[in-house]
């Protein structure tokens, strides 16, 4: 193809003119997945061209034993979980945290982190944990609550984190498609410079916005640049994503946490894509705090949510989805969160159901 004849074209019929090699195009992020179906993307693409909704839910992503450790910590400790609204209904082991609440537990949904830090100050004889789980959009939230609390000597108030970071879950991901779709928000934070290094180790993709134009044109620059068959990376964010992204919450994050092994769910354990606490804010992990066990959680053998996550089948291969799992009872995580690629599956694609 002439690729000069791709600046007389549109976005969609770039696309939807493709007839090459199969592409296939992971959209790591949540609300793309959403998106994509709302706008009706899907139903322009060539057969050739395949979108795999990838790990870009932070609460899809939690694995089922951070679940079971929070039940482990209302219901043991007596602590008030403080924690954003989806969370809730995600299955752990036994119960979920709305599980828990029905037989007792105190557990109440906030907006922000800060929230529940103010919550914790104005319940000074509540033992307060906040569910810190996210990527680097919400992290410094989490990192400017901990700070808050310890500004203003609130001792009842820690978190429990599962927070994460992308970089290395791209590596994780490598060879799981052709390019990636990166998360807009994600990189608002880190800056597209931490997604245009891993050019160099064979992993492209193109950052993508969340109107209809952003999406449009991130996924046409996305086949272009394949068909030119270079290595690339491409900013179609600049509004709002600069080459070095939010300094002062990059600055929040360092001074408050520091990187770990993280476990994601159906990745298992990637090396140094999680953060935690560092040792001058401890009195705030509520895993030293409460002295955890270690809690290994067991995902429900019906749910295919981590191959999911993967890349590795659709919402529609697993055989309870839309059956036994639904949104009014989730068997999986996917099926519950804002983001989840199979609650996106089952609001969009009704027809994959009966299928």
């Amino acid at each position: 193809m002439d690729m000069k004849d791709n600046n007389r074209k549109t976005a969609r019929e770039i696309i939807s003119g493709y007839d090459g090699p199969k592409l296939r195009i992971m959209e790591v992020c949540g609300t793309h997945t959403h998106e994509i179906f709302r706008l009706g993307v899907r139903n322009i693409l060539p057969e050739n061209i395949e979108l795999i909704s990838g790990p870009g839910c932070p609460v899809c992503v939690t694995p089922v034993g951070f679940i079971d450790e929070a039940v482990y910590l209302a219901e043991k400790h007596n602590c008030t979980i403080t924690t954003f609204g989806d969370l809730i209904r995600v299955p752990g082991t036994d119960k979920s945290l709305a599980g828990a609440r029905s037989e007792g537990a105190r557990v109440i949904p906030v907006y922000t982190p800060t929230d529940a830090c103010r919550y914790a100050e104005d319940h000074p004889d509540e033992d307060v944990v906040f569910l810190a789980v996210g990527f680097e959009t919400t992290t410094p939230s989490a990192c400017m609550a901990v700070r808050m609390a310890a500004e203003k000597g609130i001792d009842n108030f820690s978190i429990l984190t599962a927070n994460k970071t992308m970089t290395n879950a791209y590596r994780a991901l490598k060879g799981s498609a052709d390019a990636f779709l990166y998360p807009g928000h994600v990189n608002a934070i880190t800056g597209a410079n931490s997604c245009a290094q891993l050019v160099d180790e064979g992993i492209y993709g193109v950052v993508a916005g969340f109107t209809a134009k952003e999406i449009m044109t991130a996924l046409a620059v996305t086949v272009i640049k394949l068909q030119e068959g270079k290595p690339f990376f491409r900013n179609c964010y600049p509004r709002v994503v600069t080459d070095e992204g939010s300094i002062p919450g990059q600055r929040m994050m360092e001074e408050v946490m520091e990187p770990c092994d993280s476990e994601w769910r159906g990745l298992g354990v990637i090396p140094g894509s999680g953060l935690r606490l560092r040792e001058e804010y401890a009195a705030y992990d509520a895993r030293k705090k409460y002295d955890l066990p270690e809690i290994k959680g067991r995902p429900n053998p019906a749910c295919r949510c981590g191959d999911v996550l993967q890349g590795k089948c659709t919402p529609a291969d697993c055989k309870v989805f839309g059956k036994g799992c639904t949104p009014l009872h989730p068997i999986g995580a996917c099926m519950v969160s804002n983001e989840g690629t199979c609650a996106a599956w089952y609001a969009y694609r009704k027809e994959s159901i009966d299928e």
